[in-house]
């Protein structure tokens, strides 16, 4: 088992081709402030284009909780508004506020870019950041004790660095989306298994670590190129017309059809044999 030095993340290397991330802050329940989402885009980037990893849980360490967001006390000591306090022209504060929210956007967006499967396991408290941490991952499991929440209104502002924009197109309900997001109340597992939001509810944080972990080394077991093709294709598609995704699946496929995993895949079910794919 391999694993990297972090100041905020553990990760390691559970089994073959797989990455385990954990956010690594438990005294604070894993709240997030600036050098957190910086490293955490350090370590989905270099996991994006990693030839040794296939697939990545994400998870929180510690019993209480996924992360509880935004470490408030931090941002309204430290964050861009603090920096920002002896600066009169209305504009440049705009501005460096733009920037400083467009490079939030961009760090945990890295998780949606990553090329490979994101497993999200959520446990315990999951507020506010958690939310749009976990629309951008691909697959989301969660325990039965979760307390979900769209935080944000109750701060004071609206969610800026992802839910706003992804959630809607994750879970079919527009009503329920605005329910949850205007009125930042807490919902639990059964409600968010219902309408979408989670794939799989388990008893315990073990139990839905040990349910990625499956999920993990099956998706790493299979052709990278067709695995990231399709993550790939399924995000395009989330964001584009019908015909647009047609095209672009075409022009894909013209070049990711090529690979030898085709035929690798193909005659391993006719002669009943597991396959092995090369690295990418």
């Amino acid at each position: 088992m391999a694993t990297s030095s972090y100041k905020y993340f553990l990760v390691d290397t559970p089994a073959p081709f797989v990455a385990h991330v954990q956010i690594n802050r438990p005294k604070k329940i894993n709240a997030f402030f600036e050098e957190m989402w910086l490293e955490l885009k350090t370590i989905f980037d270099t996991l994006s284009i990693s030839p040794d990893i296939r697939a990545v849980i994400l998870s929180g360490v510690g019993d209480r909780g996924f992360t509880a967001g935004l470490d408030v006390q931090a941002a309204s000591q430290e964050g861009v508004l603090a920096q920002q306090a002896g600066v009169d022209d209305a504009a440049r504060k705009a501005v460096a506020i733009r920037r400083h929210v467009q490079e939030f956007q961009d760090c945990i967006g890295s998780i949606e870019k990553c090329a490979k499967p994101v497993i999200c396991v959520l446990h315990g408290v999951a507020l506010g950041l958690a939310i749009d941490i976990a629309t951008c991952a691909d697959i989301r499991l969660c325990t039965s004790n979760i307390s979900f929440a769209v935080k944000e209104v109750d701060i004071g502002l609206a969610a800026d660095i992802g839910t706003l924009s992804r959630l809607p197109k994750i879970v079919g309900s527009t009503s329920w989306v605005k329910d949850v997001c205007l009125t930042a109340r807490i919902f639990g597992a059964e409600e968010a298994l219902r309408v979408g939001f989670v794939s799989h509810v388990l008893e315990n944080k073990n139990a839905a670590l040990g349910r990625a972990m499956e999920m993990a080394k099956l998706l790493a077991e299979k052709s990278p190129i067709a695995v990231q093709g399709t993550k790939e294709l399924l995000n395009h598609s989330r964001d584009h017309a019908v015909a647009e995704s047609l095209k672009y699946t075409g022009l894909w496929n013209s070049a990711a059809i090529q690979t030898s995993d085709v035929e690798r895949a193909m005659l391993s079910g006719l002669k009943k044999t597991k396959p092995r794919f090369e690295k990418l």
